[in-house]
């Protein structure tokens, strides 16, 4: 389960994780009950890792916005997105207190808190708030010590093949 593949279709309810991709478009599996789809090319579709939330200041990113949610609600449910508007707005202001009330609506709230809820009941909060492992140090092999190092290797890029020019057109001389 990766949250950089998790995306909104614009026409359907929840949440969808990325499957496979097609020559038409793509297939998408919905978190909520698991079901398959196949979306078109021309859909209207977001990833849920290129949203962002408006505040006084910048923008935050929505997983940044999932992760404060998470810690207040110690990775458990956060308010349901069907309360009232009053309740949401007062809500959201305790998990983001500078966001920008003129350019952050209501109905965005709902969208946040509706999503949170899918990806918490999908476990995909856990895997959002937990801390990311790194090792660095030394690594001992047959008694001696050796420092590990890492290997960067450049992709090259391929550069697509040269198209054929169409061959010109000769007249007929009469």
């Amino acid at each position: 389960m990766s949250v950089e593949k998790v995306l909104a279709i614009s026409g359907k309810p929840g949440l969808y994780e990325l499957k496979i991709q097609t020559r038409s478009g793509f297939i998408a599996e919905s978190l909520i009950d698991g079901k398959r789809l196949t979306v078109g090319l021309r859909s209207n579709v977001s990833l849920l890792s290129e949203i962002s939330i408006y505040t006084e200041t910048a923008e935050l990113k929505l997983f940044e916005v999932f992760a404060k949610i998470a810690t207040k609600e110690n990775n458990g449910p956060a308010l349901d997105h069907k309360a009232t508007n009053n309740d949401l707005l007062a809500y959201f202001g305790e998990v983001v207190p500078d966001f920008d009330r003129d350019r952050v609506y209501v109905s965005d709230i709902k969208k946040v808190l509706n999503w949170y809820n899918i990806l918490q009941k999908a476990n995909y909060i856990a895997n959002l708030t937990a801390p990311a492992v790194t090792t660095t140090g030394t690594v001992t092999i047959n008694n001696s010590e050796s420092v590990e190092e890492a290997v960067v290797v450049e992709a090259t890029e391929e550069k697509p093949k040269a198209k054929r020019a169409p061959k010109k057109k000769t007249e007929d001389k009469e």
